[in-house]
Order: structure tokens, then sequence, then C-alpha cells
């Protein structure tokens, strides 16, 4: 009875061994069957890519010209001439202006004509003018009712009579010496002289070749602008001048 549940028990024993034997030499398969990715569709990033193509497309902010924020204005020639002669507070020669606008200096007057045409078209009260060999936006003189009421003639260009009387004597007959002006005159005009040269209307250029050499006396660049002329040449003639009335 022993004996044969001793070989019962043998036989157990084998069995079991029997089976771990076999599950660890099982081979262990490479390939899994995992199922396959499903592969991803071309198109699948599209949306993306036309919303960056729309992003794209879409048009850009230009910035203003010359830095000015929200201009709408469109810049020419022409206007920034205008810009330049409105703002400035002397006559600007043609060169001066051709150098601010990089354009030539034939360029620059056929500007000036074509601002001129349109102010006139547009009945505008002023044009640019020739004045002391330069150009300067001026107001036409059919205003000037209207203008003395508001403007005050300053104290530089306030001119006595006797003031008035040596500057024009100046003016007529320049380069001229002290002794001539106080010939025609009758009266000493050094302090006069003095005067007119601080106001800077009156100028020495140059000496006389007599005795002495004295000092020639003429007119500034600034005459002309005070008195809106473009060249002596502008001066009224002798001929043409009446005697004020009594």
């Amino acid at each position: 009875m022993e004996e044969r549940m001793t070989e019962e028990h043998q036989k157990i024993l084998n069995n079991e061994q029997q089976i771990q034997e076999d599950e660890f030499q099982t081979p262990v398969e490479d390939d899994f069957d995992l199922p396959e990715p499903e592969p991803v569709p071309e198109d699948s990033f599209e949306p993306d890519m036309e919303k960056d193509n729309e992003s794209s497309d879409e048009p850009q902010e230009t910035p203003a010209p010359n830095g000015v924020e929200g201009s709408d204005e469109e810049l020419t020639v022409e206007s920034v001439i205008e810009a330049v002669l409105f703002a400035g507070d002397e006559p600007l020669t043609a060169a001066r202006l051709a150098n601010i606008v990089e354009v030539t200096t034939k360029q620059v007057r056929e500007h000036i004509k074509n601002l001129n045409s349109k102010y006139q078209a547009n009945h505008n009260a002023f044009r640019i003018e020739q004045i002391a060999g330069g150009f300067q936006m001026l107001t036409l003189s059919n205003y000037n009712h209207w203008l003395k009421q508001l403007l005050r003639v300053r104290s530089e260009t306030k001119l006595s009579p006797a003031a008035m009387e040596t500057l024009a004597i100046i003016a007529y007959k320049q380069p001229v010496i002290r002794a001539d002006i106080e010939a025609i005159r009758g009266v000493a005009v050094g302090e006069v002289i003095r005067s007119l040269s601080y106001k800077g209307l009156v100028k020495i250029v140059g000496r006389a070749e007599v005795l002495g050499r004295p000092m020639l006396y003429g007119t500034t660049k600034k005459f002309l602008e005070v008195f809106g002329l473009n060249t002596l040449k502008d001066l009224p003639k002798i001929e043409e001048l009446k005697k004020p009335p009594n």
C-alpha cells in the first residue's frame, strides 16, 4: 500500500516538473499580433495650413508717410515745397529749396508755377512771390486793408520821417557816402545811419576812392524783405513818385 502511494506521489511530482520545464522552454514569439496603426490622412493638417495661409494673405498695415500716424494725405514734391515755404520766415532761393526737396532748381520753379496756378484757380488770398532773390509765401496786396487792422508794425521796422528820408537817399544813390547824404538832406545823418544799421536796413558796402576814403553805405537784403522788393530794380522810378498830400 505504501509503495503504491509512493509511486503515485512520484508520478505527480514528475508531471509537475515536466509542466514547469515545458513552460520554461516555450519559445517567446517575436511578433505580436498587435493592430497596425491606422495611416494618418495626408490632408489632416490642411485646415491649419489654410488658416495660416489666410492669416498671411491679410493686408498688412502700411506705416504712414514720414512716421506721421493716421496720415491719409499723399505727399508730393509740390506739397513739400508748399509746406517748406509756408513754415519759412524768410525767402528761400530756388537752390536752397532744391537742396531741401532733393530736386533740380528747374523743377522747383515749375512746381511753384503750378502752385500759383492752383492758388489763382481756387481764389486763395496768397501767392508764392520772388522776394530778395528767393521765394516766399505772401498775402495778396488786395487784403492789406484788413491785415492792417490785425497786424501791428514791429518796433524795429518803425521809421521816423528822417529815417525814411535817409533810407530813400541811400536806396536810390547807393553806394553813397555820408557827406553826400548830408548834402542832400541839409542836416547831420550820423545818428540816423546808425539807427538804420541797427535795424538791419543799411550796411557798409566799401570805401570811396576819395580823400580820407570815407565809408560807402548801401541797403541790405532785409531792406528788400521789409519793402517787398525782389531786387533794387523794383524800386519805383523817381518820376513815378508823387508828393504826399498835405
